[in-house]
């Protein structure tokens, strides 16, 4: 099950820097993780310092 990231998103880029299949791209007013792509790993999770990730 693919992560989302909620409307509680800094844009702090944290998640995106530790993707380790770049499945996390700056959306419009915060990121986006494309599911096709994400293999569910919980590192963006891990580093988000607002706790804005989750599993669908």
């Amino acid at each position: 099950m693919a992560f989302k990231i909620s409307d509680e998103c800094i844009m702090c880029g944290s998640c995106a820097g530790v993707c380790p299949v770049e499945a996390i791209a700056e959306g419009d007013g915060k990121y986006e993780i494309n599911p096709d792509v994400c293999v569910s790993c919980g590192t963006c999770a891990d580093q988000c310092p607002v706790s804005a990730i989750s599993e669908e």
